[in-house]
C-alpha cells in the first residue's frame, strides 16, 4: 500500500482525488477502511451523494462497503448513515448489500494455509466428501431439461467474469420431472446433462463431485472477483461482495427483492456440490471450480464451472 493510498484525505481532497484516479477508487477505499477508524472518517460523509455517477460517491460507496465487510458498524454516525441511505435511495448497486456482515459470509477475504485453488482430485477428496456415482443419477441426469436465461447466467458468473477469468464462465439450469433424491445428486448425475464442460473425452484423473455448502459457494465466488484472474482485474471487498452475493442469488434463482435473512435460511435447505473434471474445457492450470445446487424442492439445478490459465 502507497502512502498516498493510505492516507485519510479531507473533504476538499477527496474530489481531486476521485477525479484523477478513477481507476483506483476500489483500492483507495479499501485502503482507507484498513488504515483509518470510522470516527476519522465519519467527515467524509458530511455532504449526502447527489448522483451515482460522481467519482466522490462511488469512492464512499465502495469505503461503506468496505467496513460493512469488515463488521465495522456505522449504525449511530448521523452523516454516514444518511450517506448510506442516500445512496440506497439513488439505486447504487453497493447499496443492495446487507448493512452488516452475515454469518454465510465468515469466509470471505479470510487466508487459510492450504485452502487456496482446488488444482487436484487428490486436494478435492482431501478438503470435500466425495459422492459416489449411482445409476439413479445417470438416470435422472437424462431427463432433465434446460431452461435458458441468459440474465440469470449472466448474474451467476459475475465474480468470474468481473474477475477477467481466462474462459467464459458456464452457467446452465435445469429442471427435473421429478424428485432427485440427495444420494443421486452426483457426477453421475452431471455427466447425463448437456454440460460443455464434461462434453468430450475424459483424462486419466476422471471426474469426480464431492458435498459442501453454501458458505463455501459463497466464499468461491467472493474470492474469484476479489482475486480477479491471472490477468485479470481484482475487484477488491465491496464488489466482489456484491458479485458473490448477486452470483448466490442466480444460482438459487431467487428474485433480488428476497430479504438475505430469507435467501440463507433457502440456501441451507439445497444440496450443494463442488466438481471436477478432467475434460479439456478446464484448464487444469491456475484455477478451476464447478459448482452445483439442487434447490429445495429436488426439481431444479444450477450448474456454474470457470477456469482460468497463466498461458
Amino acid at each position: 500500500m502507497s502512502d498516498d493510498q493510505a492516507a485519510l484525505p479531507d473533504p476538499a481532497e477527496l474530489k481531486s482525488l476521485a477525479a484523477s484516479r478513477p481507476d483506483q477508487l476500489r483500492g483507495i477505499a479499501a485502503a482507507l477502511a484498513k488504515g483509518r477508524r470510522l470516527p476519522e472518517l465519519e467527515p467524509l460523509f458530511a455532504e449526502p451523494p447527489r448522483s451515482v455517477d460522481d467519482p466522490e460517491a462511488e469512492l464512499r460507496a465502495c469505503l461503506l462497503g468496505e467496513l460493512a465487510l469488515m463488521g465495522v458498524s456505522w449504525r449511530g454516525w448521523p452523516g454516514t448513515e444518511a450517506y448510506a441511505e442516500r445512496l440506497r435511495e439513488l439505486g447504487h448497486p453497493l447499496s443492495w448489500l446487507p448493512a452488516a456482515r452475515l454469518d454465510l459470509e465468515h469466509r470471505f477475504g479470510v487466508r487459510v494455509r492450504g485452502a487456496g485453488p482446488v488444482k487436484s482430485a487428490g486436494q478435492l477428496r482431501a478438503r470435500f466428501p466425495e459422492i459416489p456415482a449411482t445409476q439413479g443419477g445417470a438416470a435422472a441426469g437424462r431427463t432433465a431439461r434446460e431452461v435458458r436465461d441468459a440474465e440469470r447466467a449472466r448474474e451467476a458468473a459475475g465474480a468470474f467474469t468481473a474477475g477477467g477469468w481466462a474462459r467464459e464462465p458456464e452457467a446452465r439450469f435445469f429442471t427435473l420431472p421429478g424428485l432427485l433424491d440427495d444420494d443421486d445428486f452426483g457426477m453421475a448425475f452431471l455427466q447425463g446433462l448437456p454440460l460443455d464442460c464434461l462434453a468430450g473425452e475424459m483424462g486419466r484423473g476422471g471426474a469426480l463431485a464431492c458435498l459442501t455448502a453454501a458458505d463455501d459457494v459463497a466464499n468461491a465466488l467472493y474470492s474469484a472477483s476479489f482475486d480477479g484472474g491471472v490477468d485479470g482485474r481484482p475487484q477488491h471487498g465491496a464488489y466482489a461482495r456484491l458479485h458473490a452475493w448477486r452470483g448466490l442469488y442466480a444460482l438459487l434463482g431467487l428474485p433480488a427483492a428476497t430479504p438475505f435473512l430469507d435467501a440463507v435460511r433457502y440456501a441451507a435447505d439445497c444440496r450443494w456440490l463442488r466438481f471436477m473434471a478432467f475434460t479439456r474445457w478446464f484448464h487444469h492450470d491456475t484455477a478451476d471450480v464447478g459448482l452445483a445446487v439442487l434447490d429445495p424442492s429436488r426439481t431444479r439445478v444450477a450448474v456454474l464451472a470457470a477456469t482460468d490459465t497463466a498461458g
